[in-house]
């Protein structure tokens, strides 16, 4: 049994609100409760009818002799409340309240919601809503909505947050001839989630690929445990809409720039092995393709095809997506040469030519699929005067009854003289397509998911040696206790000492003479920093001095920057000059966080330096659960290891202590939640070990 298995296989249905009159909502969830072949009992809840569609109604939930699993609520929203007591009181186990104008109607909608949930928790009920179309499950079966459409039977379950999509996708699905095996509507998400279906759809034995049109994710942590679970039994395909950028704007760190708003979505569906589809259109082009086709064991295609010109559009885009052309065996290339006409090409794209019938398309399929070289293959045809369209599809599916272990895709690129052949194909569960670029597509998310499931999940680092929370709560305790959220470099070079990050040396000092002491004791050459929490870049404003070697050298150095920051910003308050041993200089690098509101510390690497921002040669990975495997993957997204590798001539880097310094990151912002933002940019990379040099860190 799972946790949802009383709301999607019910034993009895309520319809609280049934209607007798057509055309009503209340009327129409309760056709189709009956009009779906559902075979448990069904009540009609209505305290004005006697019966409603031929069954007895009821007044209330209450005066049912047994009570159902699931109450289905169409009355208004002032009397939800009421009602959802009512079905309380009864035993009910689950509501699904398909009523509208609760939080999205504004703040009195959202108080209103607050006591439907409290209500629920009060008498252990799930809730399904408010504000949905419902929900239906085919194998059931059950049609728990007011959707004008019951679906096809199918193995795609498809959860939606907007039910306007959702009875569209429902209504074009029919002529698509799509069937799914579970439709979710999930509106304003106010107990149940997509979370709590994406894992009952992976224990779903009748579903075979999990679709989701989400909006927001507002359980971040517990997404990325469940959707990371179920991607490992089935793939978990993901449109999310509103990819803005404006929550950049915000951010006062380069890395809080570099992120925006959407990346994070990104960088979690990634890390828990969730498919983002970029549109509609691929979402369910990549369902088709999981729901038909076998995964195929690598990335090597093969295409064949009657044209030239598709061909190589569908060659440049096997490319784009990261795939491999196939390269045929010897004992294939010999075959296809010895029957093919001379004019033919044979080494992948195999083109059959124009004049091509059947036959010819049949004998070049059947020897690519037999290659041992070949993962998948893409069929184009294009119409001609002697092309066989319906008797080229009968060959297809001849070729792929004996070769099921290849995924075959078809592009039949024309209009009514392929309709039939391409009709038998959809009808036979062979994906088949207008153009080569979606077939493409499809095998690339095929792929990736193939990938994914023979990566072998990364294992939690050990725990981190010389890391002293004590130390970095003080120095965060007089740096709240001093009104401010900003750290003064000394005091993050602090922090970071206290979590084994390497730091350059730094002190604060607050007069030329406390200056030359601390550089006496570092030893020369040092670097003087200005000390403001207002000042985030301090070049800027001639805060800085650089190789500076001697003692009179930093007593002029420290008035210099005195009488620069007073004339550039005269209202800043100043806490003193930061004296910094000079290092001697390595790769640039950065290492970064931001917090995202859904997924939390969000870790950037990559390259560092003044050009930051420019460049944006940074890849990005969420700090909870990060493993070894994650932290490498990282560093070789970006083109700084080509750096650290050793780039003409120059001697490779120490990317082990880069792996350290991260992990080290990633435990700091993961234990101090009060960090919003850091950034520790830049950082030198050395044959042997690295330094921080300026490290950034600001609290909530």
């Amino acid at each position: 049994m799972t946790k949802l298995a009383s709301l999607v296989r019910p034993k009895a249905v309520a319809v609280v609100g049934a209607s007798p009159k057509a055309g009503k909502i209340g009327n129409t969830i309760l056709k189709n409760v009956i009009e779906s072949g559902y075979k448990g009992k069904i009540y009609p809840i209505n305290p004005r009818e006697d019966q409603i569609e031929g069954l007895k109604a009821y007044p209330a939930v209450t005066e049912i002799s047994e009570p159902p699993d699931l109450a289905v609520i169409a009355v208004p929203a002032a009397r939800v409340l009421e009602v959802a007591e009512d079905c309380g009181k009864a035993g009910v186990k689950n509501l699904v309240v398909i009523t509208a104008g609760f939080k999205e109607v504004g703040k009195a909608g959202l108080e209103l919601e607050k006591k439907l949930v409290n209500i629920c928790r009060q008498y252990g009920m799930r809730m399904l809503g408010p504000n949905v179309v419902g929900f239906i499950d085919t194998h059931t079966p059950l049609n728990a909505s007011f959707a004008g459409t019951f679906p096809r039977q199918g193995e795609i379950a498809f959860l939606s947050q907007s039910g306007a999509m959702l009875v569209a996708i429902l209504d074009w699905s029919d002529a698509a001839g799509l069937g799914f095996s579970r439709v979710v509507s999930l509106g304003n998400k106010a107990d149940l989630s997509e979370i709590d279906f994406i894992e009952e759809a992976a224990a779903d034995p009748h579903t075979k690929v999990i679709l989701c049109y989400i909006e927001d994710i507002v359980d971040g942590q517990r997404f990325l445990e469940a959707a990371g679970r179920a991607a490992r039994q089935k793939p978990v395909v993901i449109y999310k809409s509103g990819t803005s950028q404006a929550g950049a704007l915000a951010a006062s760190s380069h890395t809080g720039a570099l992120a925006g708003s959407d990346l994070a979505y990104d960088v979690a569906f990634r890390q828990c092995g969730v498919i983002r589809a970029r549109s509609m259109t691929e979402l369910f082009d990549l369902a088709v393709a999981f729901a038909k086709a076998p995964v195929p064991r690598g990335s090597r295609v093969a295409i064949v095809t009657n044209s030239g010109g598709p061909g190589i559009i569908a060659t440049d885009n096997v490319e784009a997506k990261g795939l491999q052309m196939a390269r045929f065996s010897k004992e294939t290339i010999e075959e296809l040469q010895e029957k093919l006409p001379a004019e033919a090409g044979i080494y992948n794209p195999v083109d059959v030519l124009g004049d091509a019938k059947a036959d010819r398309y049949r004998f070049a399929l059947e020897k690519v699929c037999a290659d041992p070289n070949v993962d998948s293959v893409v069929v184009l045809m294009c119409p001609a005067g002697v092309t066989q369209p319906v008797e080229t599809t009968e060959a297809i599916l001849e070729v792929r009854k004996a070769h099921p272990d290849k995924a075959i895709f078809a592009a039949f690129m024309g209009g009514e003289s392929l309709a039939e052949g391409a009709a038998m194909l959809a009808r036979e569960g062979v994906p088949c397509f207008t153009f080569p670029e979606p077939a493409i597509a499809a095998i690339s998310g095929l792929v990736y998911y193939n990938e994914m499931l023979n990566t072998p999940e990364g294992e939690a680092a050990a725990a981190l040696p010389g890391i002293d929370r004590k130390g970095v709560k003080a120095v965060f305790y007089d740096v709240i206790k001093d009104n401010r959220l900003v750290l003064l470099g000394s005091e993050a070079a602090e922090v970071a000492r206290c979590y084994g990050i390497p730091a350059a040396p730094v002190a604060l000092t607050v007069s030329p003479e406390e200056a030359v002491a601390e550089a006496e004791k570092m030893g020369y050459p040092v670097v003087l920093k200005v000390a403001s929490p207002k000042i985030l870049h301090k070049t800027d404003v001639g805060g800085v001095k650089i190789g500076l070697q001697s003692a009179e050298e930093v007593r002029s150095g420290f008035m210099e920057i005195m009488n620069n920051v007073h004339g550039y910003l005269p209202q800043a308050v100043v806490y003193g000059i930061e004296v910094q041993k000079m290092m001697p200089r390595g790769t640039e690098l950065i290492i970064g966080m931001t917090r995202d509101i859904q997924f939390g510390p969000l870790i950037a690497f990559g390259l560092g330096g003044v050009y930051v921002n420019l460049i944006k040669d940074v890849s990005f990975r969420l700090a909870r659960g990060l493993t070894l495997r994650e932290i490498e993957k990282m560093l070789q997204e970006t083109r700084a290891y080509t750096l650290l590798r050793g780039y003409r001539g120059e001697k490779p880097r120490d990317i082990g202590a880069l792996v350290d310094a991260i992990r080290r990151v990633a435990a700091l912002v993961t234990d101090f939640p009060e960090i919003t933002e850091m950034d520790i940019n830049p950082v030198f990379a050395y044959e042997e070990g690295l330094s921080a040099l300026d490290i950034k860190i600001t609290l909530s």
